[in-house]
């Protein structure tokens, strides 16, 4: 680590919790977030400003003049720019240190099985019930942390699905992939600005405590905010054995 180095990631370093040694595991971590929106425009801005070395960004679609309401990662003058491109260059404008690879892909399987065994911890800041799922299959079939997040109107949601050791559950095991939920889209109900903003900073949080081991994190334990009230509930969720994806014998995703 340089002195400019030192200098930039100087107030994680004076954190007892991380020091040079936890800051030097970051800068030789990969992280793979897919989705460049609401989530993914915080996760992506602070994993970069952090200093984690290697991020590779997903999402297909191209920055709208509807996004710029809450996914702060983009810019009047990159409308129409592919999202995980600008998103690229709003890490690169805070910190040219990290190597940031965009890719203006679908999440499918193909691109997940390439990609999710070559990330130390995966982000899902997605929208799309079937895509999360097939991130959380790839993520159990590679042994991969999972963060995931999801804000939509006034309430949202936070956990880790970690698989890694047969003890905690995974996305599979609380929302079956045979019972998708009614489908509900930003487009279509809209979501409060500061609401994607607090939950992608907490999914940034919780994959850089797992990248350097500090504290703990949230395998088991599901958070659900009300953001009208803006009250807290913690969950304790359980793994379930007869789970599709991370029970005794997973079946793939359709």
């Amino acid at each position: 680590m340089n002195d400019e180095q030192l200098l930039r990631y100087s107030r994680h370093i004076l954190l007892d919790d991380i020091g040079v040694e936890g800051q030097q595991r970051w800068m030789d971590a990969h992280a793979l977030v897919i989705g460049a929106g609401g989530l993914g425009s915080p996760v992506a801005l602070y994993l970069g400003t952090a200093g984690v070395g290697r991020i590779t960004l997903v999402d297909h679609d191209h920055v709208d003049l509807t996004n710029l309401q809450r996914q702060i990662a983009h810019t009047q003058a990159r409308l129409d720019q592919p999202k995980a491109a600008s998103a690229a260059a709003g890490i690169a404008a805070i910190n040219p240190e990290p190597q940031v690879h965009s890719l203006v892909a679908r999440a499918d399987d193909a691109l997940l099985d390439e990609w999710v065994p070559q990330a130390d911890v995966v982000l899902d800041c997605t929208d799309n019930f079937q895509t999360r799922h097939r991130i959380n299959a790839a993520c159990v079939r590679h042994g991969k942390p999972l963060v995931s997040g999801a804000a939509l109107g006034f309430d949202a949601q936070l956990s880790v699905y970690d698989s890694r050791g047969g003890r905690f559950p995974c996305y599979a095991c609380l929302f079956p992939p045979d019972q998708p939920p009614e489908e509900q889209r930003c487009a279509v109900m809209g979501v409060l600005a500061p609401l994607v903003g607090i939950i992608g900073s907490m999914q940034a949080a919780e994959a850089l405590k797992l990248l350097s081991g500090m504290g703990s994190t949230l395998p088991g334990r599901l958070l659900m905010l009300d953001g009208r009230r803006m009250e807290w509930t913690d969950l304790q969720v359980l793994r379930d054995p007869h789970c599709p994806c991370c029970g005794r014998a997973p079946a793939a995703v359709q």
